[in-house]
């Protein structure tokens, strides 16, 4: 017996019923594929996703550098000590215990939530 013989279709053998329309890739079905953005439409996708990319777009080392520091003294990660100057445009301090907490207690949250 030949190799070819050998070899049967992983779905098994089609009947001319079930045969795929000629055109046809054999890929997955098309409405059950779900865009980026979801299924409610576009509205400002590309506008938030361009301006998200500019904020997150590497800075200086030097900056980089500071934020670190301050993160660390303030017991942040990077990410949560950048994104507070993102969202509120200025530098935690000391002195902010009470947002230091609050975003200590989402990371929290958030470490939950993803694992649902």
């Amino acid at each position: 017996m030949s190799e070819i013989e050998t070899r049967r279709s992983p779905t098994g053998p089609v009947s001319p019923a079930s045969s795929p329309t000629a055109g046809h890739n054999l890929g997955p079905p098309l409405d059950e594929h779900t865009p980026e953005w979801g299924n409610n439409g576009i509205g400002n996708y590309f506008y938030w996703k361009a301006a998200h990319r500019a904020a997150w777009k590497n800075p200086s080392p030097g900056i980089v550098a500071f934020r670190i520091k301050k993160a660390e003294r303030l017991g942040l990660t990077y990410e949560e000590y950048t994104l507070e100057i993102l969202e509120r445009g200025r530098h935690l301090q000391v002195e902010d215990v009470e947002r230091i907490a609050e975003v200590k207690r989402a990371r929290g949250e958030h470490a939950v939530n993803h694992r649902k």
